[in-house]
């Protein structure tokens, strides 16, 4: 298909996750939800199984299709050449319920992950299936509520042996840790009897949901996550050992427009709020708990990094001047990269695209002037897409929020 333009409407992709929030997303994208189902993410990219549509002059188009077809112009023929997709995609999550505990291959052990549960006839859609295809998935978020909670690799040395030794149910753990440190302790709490997990962790689930109704707790207390997950049944057999990695992991709170970067073998959970996600165009996950998901140990512990991280919170590095409009947050990966717009009615920002990009506003509202005195309005929840080559421009009655994602030029790889 030949598009008479380079600038166009996108509608995403709605999933009703059983995690996901109620109002969030509906109200920011004014989507009716009459059966009030859950709303989990928002969906912008052109994954097989989700694809977004282009709104254009001859109505609406499928982002995956038009870019099988036409790959040159849609994502450049270097990014075809490089990825053979759009090598990102692009998200916003309502997150209610926790996530569960996960970990991801880098690109190499994707590659021989998918490889070897092809050659073993392991059906793609198994539940006990781990690589879904051949490709990394590192990801990056950015805060879209006043505070958002997730967990983000191991606690350093020092604060995990405090966490082994100041709870009593933990304290057979710390001389393990010390002799066999990270990998070791987690080994061993992933891989014991239910009976023994549970005979550690009954106790003191109880003693959390008690102390979080007394008001004793805080969320960043691991005690607090717990409870949550806890504090409406009085069941506490079949526990899920992903309790452990709530103390053994850092428990982060990210403020509005902060954002984090979860990189291959960082094991994590998103815990609480809303954000704008984008990742690697990839389904491999290898979970660590709080799901009743398949887990698979051994491919777990094989991928996971076992060390202490201190979080890396990134505030986004203004491009040009201080005072700039654009905040880039720097991802050390070459499938994609994100920029945060913040326009006032006084400013007006100018581009030219050198990829396909995807942009949303999610606050104002904005005019987007592209060649040939085309225009387009865009208001809050509404996205819109930039092929490659595009000089474009945006302004702002008042003040405005958008997101960009796009792919990093290849040269500068």
């Amino acid at each position: 298909m030949s598009l008479q333009s380079k600038l166009y409407k996108l509608k995403g992709k709605v999933q009703h996750y059983a995690w996901g929030g109620f109002n969030f997303i509906p109200e920011l994208l004014h989507y009716p939800n009459p059966d009030n189902k859950p709303c989990a993410e928002y969906w912008m990219g052109a994954h097989p199984s989700a694809s977004s549509v282009l709104l254009t002059e001859n109505g609406e188009v499928n982002l995956n299709q038009l870019i099988k077809e036409s790959p040159a112009e849609t994502i450049t023929t270097a990014v075809n050449d490089k990825f053979g997709e759009l090598p990102y995609l692009f998200k916003l999550l309502d997150v209610h319920e926790m996530l569960s505990i996960q970990v991801h291959p880098t690109k190499s052990e994707a590659v021989k992950g998918f490889e070897a549960e092809e050659a073993a006839g392991v059906p793609i859609n198994a539940p006990n299936r781990n690589y879904k295809d051949k490709n990394h998935k590192p990801e990056v978020m950015v805060a879209l509520s006043e505070e958002f909670w997730l967990l983000h690799g191991f606690k350093p040395e020092q604060e995990l042996a405090d966490t082994l030794s100041l709870l009593h149910e933990f304290n057979v753990l710390l001389p393990l840790f010390k002799r066999d440190g990270y990998k070791g302790l987690y080994q061993y709490v992933m891989e014991m009897p239910q009976e023994d997990a549970d005979s550690i962790l009954a106790s003191l689930v109880k003693k959390e949901v008690r102390r979080k109704l007394n008001n004793e707790l805080s969320k960043d207390m691991p005690g607090w996550w717990v409870a949550k997950l806890y504090e409406n049944t009085d069941n506490y057999t079949n526990l899920d050992r992903g309790i452990f990695s709530i103390y053994f992991f850092n428990i982060v709170r990210i403020g509005k427009g902060e954002a984090i970067f979860q990189g291959a073998g960082i094991p994590h959970a998103y815990l609480e709020g809303q954000n704008a996600e984008l990742m690697a165009n990839s389904d491999n996950v290898l979970r660590g708990g709080l799901t009743p998901k398949h887990v698979d140990v051994p491919e777990l512990m094989k991928h996971t990094l076992f060390q202490g991280i201190h979080p890396n919170v990134m505030k986004g590095k203004h491009l040009g001047a201080f005072d700039s409009m654009e905040r880039n947050y720097p991802c050390p990966v070459p499938d994609f990269g994100i920029n945060k717009i913040e326009l006032n009615a006084d400013n007006k920002y100018s581009e030219i695209s050198t990829s396909f990009e995807i942009i949303i506003a999610t606050e104002g509202g904005v005019v987007v002037n592209g060649s040939n005195n085309q225009n387009i309005v865009i208001k809050a929840g509404e996205v819109f897409a930039v092929l490659p080559g595009e000089s474009y421009s945006i302004t702002s009655s008042g003040h405005s929020v958008l997101f960009k994602a796009f792919v990093p030029a290849i040269a500068e790889q």
